[in-house]
C-alpha cells in the first residue's frame, strides 16, 4: 500500500468541500474558509485526521445542488491554518489521493459527507512511462522557460525530468492553464500514460507560440537591435 492510500486507510466517511477548482494529489491548494458550515467542518477535521475531500463543482453552471454520486475528487490534508479574528480562516491543504463517491451520508452535519473509495493509477510498463514522462517534462520546461522570459523573471527552474511519472503528470496538469473541465478529466483518468499523452498533446499545441512570444519580447526589450538600445536626440 502506498503512503497516500495508507493515510486514508479506514476513512469511510469523508467530509467534502465542493468548489469550482480541481485539486491533484501532491499539489497545494490555499483556501479561505468563511461560511459557517465550513468553519464547522474545519473545526471537526482539525480535531480528527485533518482530511477532507475537495470535489469539483460549479453551482453556477449546474442544475444540481451538490456534485452527483459517483463523482471523482481529491482528498486534501490540512497542513497549515491561520485563524482570523472574525472566525474566518486561511488554510493550506495538500492533495493526498483521489476518491470516488459511492453515496452521501446523512448524519446531521451542516456540511456534506460522503462514503468514498480511494484509488491511484493502474500499474503500467515503467520504462515506457519514464520515456513519456521525460518527453512531457522537456516540453513543459520549454513552455515554463518561455513564460519566464515573457514575464521578465530571473533564476533557474528546478529540474523535473526525473520526477516519478504519475507525480509529474499531476504537477503538469495542475500548472497548465487549461479549462477546469479538462483538469477534471485528467484527474479522473486511471492511466498515467493516457494522462501524459493528453498533456503532451496540449503542450505541443502551445509551446511554439510561447517560444515565439518570448523571442519577440526579448527583441522588443532591446528595441529590436540585438539588445543595443539606440538613443534618439
Amino acid at each position: 500500500m502506498s503512503e497516500s492510500l495508507d493515510k486514508v486507510r479506514g476513512v469511510r466517511e469523508l467530509p467534502i468541500f465542493p468548489l469550482p477548482v480541481v485539486l491533484f494529489p501532491g499539489m497545494p491548494m490555499p483556501l479561505h474558509i468563511f461560511e459557517p458550515r465550513y468553519r464547522k467542518m474545519l473545526a471537526d477535521i482539525r480535531a480528527g485526521d485533518n482530511l477532507f475531500g475537495l470535489s469539483y463543482f460549479d453551482s453556477a453552471s449546474s442544475d444540481k445542488d451538490v456534485p452527483p454520486a459517483g463523482h471523482v475528487g481529491c482528498v486534501a490534508e490540512v497542513t497549515e491554518t491561520q485563524a482570523l479574528p472574525d472566525g474566518r480562516s486561511n488554510v493550506l491543504a495538500v492533495g493526498v489521493v483521489r476518491y470516488q463517491v459511492e453515496d452521501y451520508v446523512e448524519r446531521g452535519d451542516s456540511y456534506l459527507v460522503v462514503r468514498a473509495s480511494y484509488f491511484e493509477d493502474d500499474e503500467e510498463d515503467s520504462a515506457a512511462l519514464r520515456a513519456n514522462a521525460r518527453e512531457v517534462a522537456k516540453m513543459f520546461m520549454r513552455v515554463a522557460n518561455a513564460i519566464r522570459v515573457i514575464s521578465d523573471e530571473r533564476g533557474n527552474l528546478p529540474d523535473i525530468s526525473d520526477t516519478e511519472p504519475q507525480k509529474l503528470s499531476f504537477l503538469v496538469a495542475a500548472a497548465m492553464e487549461i479549462e477546469v473541465e479538462t483538469k477534471q478529466e485528467l484527474l479522473e483518468l486511471r492511466s498515467t500514460s493516457e494522462r501524459l499523452s493528453r498533456l503532451r498533446d496540449q503542450l505541443a499545441r502551445v509551446v511554439k507560440g510561447y517560444e515565439e512570444r518570448a523571442r519577440l519580447h526579448s527583441i522588443s526589450k532591446g528595441n529590436g537591435h540585438g539588445g543595443k538600445k539606440i538613443e534618439i536626440e
